[in-house]
């Protein structure tokens, strides 16, 4: 079994262990509702994620612009998104504090228990394009038991670059047979697969909200395929 070489567990944030929409469409309702405004906030934060960061590290990772870090995309396409959606009259204290509601990101309800089962058997991290201020803060506020912060920002790269899946190995001093990737989102799960990475999809229906088209049946060639964080920690004996 995989499990028997598996010496460290590295997530997906966004998506993975969090409900990145739900909290995003939060933060952006509360800020309307403080300016007396009313605002389209699922589509904002969809256009947020898709446009700004997606779309975003597509490009750097195409060499179309610079390397720059997944706080810098949110916050440029942040200042796009406030006057196409009619939010108006933000100090710049204010914008700021909005860009970083991906730092406030909830996780989903089996996460923070499941990763402490996990805890319990491997060593966990994050191997997340979120940069370290991001991860560090949300796990501060989520109480993510995370043994330690990986984040793609400390190699200026961004997932599914190979270099980013065998950074998770090299810091912990491991063999890439020796890791697991965990994610929601096929594309990285190849892209660790690619590395020489173990792989375990936890899909995450909901991520994209109620109108989402359904997602595909998971690739068998994927390690483990569980229905949360602790079914996950169920087939790994932890």
């Amino acid at each position: 079994m995989a499990a028997d070489s598996i010496r460290a567990l590295v997530f997906d944030v966004f998506g993975t262990c969090t409900d990145w929409r739900g909290s995003v469409i939060r933060e952006i309702d509360a800020v309307a509702t403080a300016q007396g405004l009313t605002v389209d906030s699922s589509a904002m934060a969809d256009e947020w994620r898709r446009e700004g960061y997606i779309r975003g590290i597509a490009r750097i990772r195409a060499g179309e612009m610079p390397y720059v870090s997944s706080d810098d995309l949110f916050r440029g396409k942040l200042d796009e998104l406030l006057p196409k959606f009619g939010i108006t009259g933000l100090t710049e204290p204010q914008v700021a504090d909005l860009a970083h509601a991906w730092r406030r990101l909830d996780p989903w309800p089996d996460t923070v228990p499941g990763l402490q089962r996990l805890k319990s058997k491997f060593t966990i991290s994050p191997l997340s394009n979120g940069s370290f201020a991001t991860l560090t803060t949300m796990a501060k506020r989520a109480q993510m038991p995370w043994d330690c912060i990986i984040t793609t920002e400390l190699r200026r790269t961004f997932k599914p670059e190979r270099e980013a899946y065998l950074l998770a190995a090299s810091l912990l001093d491991l063999q890439p047979d020796q890791v697991m990737l965990v994610a929601a989102h096929e594309s990285d799960l190849k892209g660790a697969q690619a590395a020489g990475l173990h792989t375990a999809l936890v899909p995450r229906p909901a991520e994209w909200g109620p109108s989402a088209p359904p997602l595909p049946p998971p690739d068998p060639s994927f390690d483990y395929v569980a229905t949360d964080f602790l079914d996950l920690a169920s087939q790994l004996g932890a």
